[in-house]
């Protein structure tokens, strides 16, 4: 006689979400109370990485009735070191969502790691409970034994350093785990591309979290499509960011390691280096190994939904960056300082873009650390400077200004904006949390509109950003075979070196 397949909460949620249409099932607020989702539908989620980000994204996933928060992982025990855009930010959102104006009142600094997630985690969850309390939220320093160890896992959500990603998201996916991520997906081709096609085969559910709804961008694309501006020619992004301090060199200061701060597994695949404190919490993004610069930390937000909605699937086809030099005095002479590990303080990149199914070739340029184009000649018409982050669009009959994301789009100057009889506005969208657009693809068994499968083009184009800044110079690529064809060297930085145990294989 066959051994009956043991089937846990996980694949019961995947199986239901496909036999939904044609099977009766027990309804959710039969075991949940009126208006309540039944612990049984709940999607369980591991939150890795809990540093500002990961803390302040919380809230979402806590209110969502759809979401369970079950573990966190963090190689940072508890520390009050963190960098963040404000002194009390974080705290006073955490103070809201408990409920609880003494919320850390004891802390001196900015709190984080996996026992701050934890406790935040288990006090909301017993703010709602009749007894007032709760334990059910395991804690991991890897998140290799939570994979392991946590069987009843339905997604994780991924808001560690950005050299982390794809590793983390690779191994949970060929577990059968659903992925959401904050951006990147990863911060080299090669891993984005790994990533993906995992994600393919599969056939778990992820979402980059750098989607959103755009409806601007809808109109911006009907506005090019009825001609205001002619052929589409140039796309131009700017942002201020970054907000790191500049380096160019690795630090020669020598600092011990943190109590409770496991330095090796949070480098991961990153060959070792001594720990030092400018690596880390909220500076990662400023180097090459760590992060994707500011095209990454930024570009993805504008560019992923604005890629979905103008039907960019085709990836660039060259790249030219120019960035921030520096120098030194070395013996009462200014020497050349030779940058290769971080990325500049502010840059501009021209990447070539083919034709695409609905527009003709393009240019799309991204300027950062307060570079911006000037003012075209349609701005200075209305006496008006270019805004310090935005959007352009350039044809060759015409420009359209936006904000950074496609907020108050305007034909330019403002006497051709007064003068186009077709439409002038979009209709808002409701403002949700983040959570409600994955947690709806997971529980009904679609993808969702950010999923990674919709992420190629514009992770291969923030990560061929990164190559031209590295390389210095411009390179060609050829995405089918994902090769840089006029310099085999640059080759390189598609990939990374890989700490051994930690290399990421198809």
């Amino acid at each position: 006689m066959k051994a009956k397949k043991k089937i846990n909460r996980r694949d019961f949620i995947g199986t239901a979400a496909s036999v939904a249409a044609t099977v009766s099932i027990v309804p959710g607020h039969v075991l949940g109370g009126p208006g309540r989702v039944a612990p049984s539908d709940k999607i369980t989620v591991a939150n890795i990485g809990c540093g500002t980000q990961g803390l302040r994204e919380m809230r979402g996933m806590l209110q969502n009735p759809d979401i369970r928060v079950v573990s966190v992982c963090d190689p940072n025990k508890f520390s009050t070191d963190y960098l963040d855009w404000s002194a009390n930010g974080l705290r006073n959102n955490i103070r809201e969502t408990l409920k609880d104006p003494n919320w850390g009142a004891n802390v001196n600094g900015i709190a984080g790691g996996r026992d701050v997630a934890k406790d935040y985690i288990e006090k909301y969850y017993a703010s709602n409970k009749s007894s007032g309390k709760y334990k059910g939220c395991s804690a991991y320093e890897d998140f290799r034994e939570l994979l392991e160890k946590e069987k009843d896992i339905d997604a994780i959500k991924i808001m560690t350093p950005d050299h982390l990603h794809a590793t983390i998201a690779v191994t949970a996916m060929k577990k059968g785990i659903h992925v959401v991520t904050h951006k990147p997906i990863a911060n080299r081709m090669a891993e984005g591309r790994l990533t993906i096609e995992t994600a393919r085969k599969t056939g778990v559910k992820t979402h980059l979290l750098a989607w959103d709804e755009k409806p601007e961008y809808e109109l911006i694309l009907q506005w090019i499509n009825e001609g205001v501006i002619g052929d589409l020619k140039e796309i131009h992004n700017w942002s201020y960011r970054p907000v790191w301090q500049q380096w160019t060199a690795l630090p020669k200061e020598e600092l011990p390691v943190p109590e409770g701060f496991n330095w090796d597994l949070w480098l991961g695949p990153v060959p070792h280096r001594p720990y030092h404190k400018n690596y880390t919490h909220n500076v990662f993004r400023g180097w090459y190994d760590f992060g994707g610069g500011s095209v990454a930390d930024m570009g993805h937000y504008s560019l992923f939904p604005l890629f979905r909605t103008f039907g960019i699937d085709v990836p660039p086809v060259s790249a030219k960056a120019y960035g921030t030099t520096t120098r030194e005095a070395v013996g009462n002479v200014y020497q050349w300082v030779e940058n290769t590990v971080a990325f500049p303080h502010s840059c501009m990149i021209r990447l070539k873009f083919p034709k695409q199914k609905a527009l003709p070739a393009f240019d799309l340029f991204w300027y950062d650390g307060g570079m911006k184009p000037f003012a075209p000649e349609e701005l200075e018409a209305d006496n008006r400077e270019t805004p310090n982050e935005g959007l352009l669009f350039v044809g060759d009959k015409g420009k359209i200004l936006a904000g950074f994301q496609g907020s108050n789009p305007e034909i330019i100057p403002s006497a051709r904006m007064k003068e186009y009889p077709g439409n002038k506005s979009f209709a808002e969208k409701e403002r949700q949390d983040r959570s409600v657009t994955w947690a709806k693809a997971i529980k009904s068994g679609e993808e969702s509109p950010g999923s990674f499968l919709h992420a190629e083009t514009v992770t291969e184009t923030i990560n061929l950003a990164a190559v031209a800044l590295r390389s210095g110079k411009k390179v060609i690529y050829d995405s089918a075979n994902m090769k840089i064809t006029n310099d085999e060297a640059v080759n390189k930085y598609l990939t990374r070196e890989y700490r051994k145990g930690w290399e990421l294989g198809s």
